[in-house]
């Protein structure tokens, strides 16, 4: 199919403008489920077409199609060149002054053990031996197993003799178990739902797939008999698998520059962050050491080039606290004079790409867990985020997580159910007072990112480990 791309892309781009592209995308998913041991209806899906753009006038037009022959092709070149004569003198941006691409690569996520080498039935044993071991007790009333197998490859041309192919295959496990007891109930969750990853079937054993229900089903029943959190001011402790997204929330969306730029203000809002703020704010605590790394292979964001052409390289965004660059791809770096990074991505061949995260990994410290938890008079350990909100320029935010833990003169004690915790981005990194060592650091990913008009939806990796905030405002009870 790509040979046929290829040559279809030479037939149909048309003659007289300054340059084109074709990025084609076809993505192939399945879903397997089991529910309380019952096997849910297995969905599949098969999609696949083309994003064309025309470079006309310093204007520029896109058009996308799934018609795959040489008429659908022209046919979408003749709107997207229609849109660039259209657009020409009245953007934001000077397109003819955006870089463009003419690298020529391949590349292809590792997998060990391919998803699709694995039978249906067998697959369906797997999640139905997971349920089972979510069934630790009666009080356990819903059980809960999935597994989402995607493969992706993309291919991307350009007439400035570009040719840029990329195969990505993504696994991401799902577990659930939810408690009840009288009038109280719980759920505990794999992480999340966030332990995405690129990779094939062995992504089950690097995140500890096998072993998790009958963790799960223990601390749903513990959460059961738990107290509510406790209220007040005092140190807070993040699990990896809570930190992802207060990474996720307050720092990658507001960095995206697009955002800042104000292109998101009517549907995903803007940003508390200002461009005269890159290379002199101080984000964070001087622990904080923040990276954009779409290199790092096994995280659900990586890829060696966005889907503009541009080398994907790993870059401090925060460094020792201080806020260096925006996550902006070429076009919003033309538009704001200012450095940024490659993270032009698109959720399909129907969207044209915009900033988007990639990878934003938090780098590790040099403090063990039970060092961490040792520098605690008074706070709460918490995991596993299962409610957020945040405001629409990505400052005052409240989160809530499913388990917690009381900490007390150093030592972790009880169980507390319903922990949550508020606070304000522009501070609350200042106040950054421990970061886990490598023992703690675990990679994650968020695979239902949305963002932009019309709206996208994304995957993103996030690496991170525990860390340690000093006055925190914590509450329990619902959030």
């Amino acid at each position: 199919m790509l040979d046929e791309i290829e040559d279809l892309y030479r037939r149909t781009a048309p003659a007289g403008v300054e340059a084109t592209s074709l990025r084609y995308l076809a993505e192939r998913a399945e879903r397997v489920a089991v529910r309380q041991g019952v096997l849910e209806p297995v969905a599949r899906s098969d999609d696949a077409g083309v994003m064309v753009t025309v470079l006309a006038g310093g204007g520029q037009g896109y058009a996308a199609t799934s018609d795959l022959t040489e008429a659908g092709l022209r046919r979408a070149f003749a709107r997207a060149k229609g849109w660039a004569e259209a657009t020409a003198g009245r953007g934001v941006v000077d397109f003819a002054r955006v870089p463009r691409s003419s690298a020529r690569a391949e590349h292809e996520s590792p997998v060990k053990t391919p998803w699709e080498s694995l039978p249906l039935p067998a697959k369906v044993d797997l999640l139905r031996a997971a349920c089972e071991g979510l069934a630790a007790d009666p009080r356990i009333v819903d059980r809960w197993a999935g597994l989402v197998g995607i493969d992706t490859d993309t291919l991307l041309l350009t007439s400035d003799g570009g040719r840029v192919r990329q195969r990505r295959r993504a696994l991401i496990p799902q577990l659930a178990a939810t408690a009840n007891e009288g009038a109280e109930t719980v759920r505990r969750t794999f992480g999340g739902g966030a332990w995405g990853r690129l990779g094939g079937l062995e992504v089950l054993e690097d995140t500890g797939f096998q072993a998790a229900p009958a963790r799960l089903a223990r601390e749903a029943l513990e959460l059961l008999a738990a107290p509510d959190c406790p209220t007040g001011t005092m140190d807070l402790l993040l699990a990896p698998d809570q930190m992802i997204l207060q990474i996720h929330e307050s720092i990658g969306h507001p960095l995206e520059l697009d955002r800042i730029l104000g292109d998101e203000r009517n549907y995903a809002g803007t940003s508390f962050v200002t461009l005269d703020m890159f290379g002199s704010y101080q984000y964070g605590s001087p622990l904080l050491d923040v990276t954009f790394d779409p290199t790092r292979a096994e995280e659900l964001g990586s890829y060696a080039f966005d889907d503009e052409g541009t080398p994907a390289t790993r870059e401090y965004v925060i460094r020792g606290g201080v806020l260096l660059r925006p996550l902006g791809g070429a076009t919003s770096q033309a538009r704001a004079g200012v450095a940024g990074v490659a993270n032009a991505r698109a959720t399909s061949w129907n969207r044209p790409p915009i900033d988007r995260m990639a990878n934003l990994n938090l780098e590790p410290g040099d403090s063990s867990l039970a060092a961490l938890v040792g520098r605690v008079e008074r706070g709460v350990y918490m995991e596993t985020n299962c409610s957020w909100s945040i405001d629409d320029s990505r400052n005052k935010f409240q989160f809530g997580c499913e388990y917690g833990r009381v900490i007390e003169g150093g030592e972790l004690k009880g169980v507390v159910k319903k922990p949550n915790y508020r606070g304000v981005s522009a501070t609350f990194w200042r106040n950054l007072t421990g970061v886990g060592d490598g023992s703690t650091f675990q990679v994650h990913g968020v695979p239902n990112c949305g963002k932009g008009e019309p709206n996208q939806v994304i995957r993103v990796g996030h690496a991170t480990p525990a860390c340690l905030f000093a006055g925190v405002e914590v509450f329990g009870g619902a959030s």
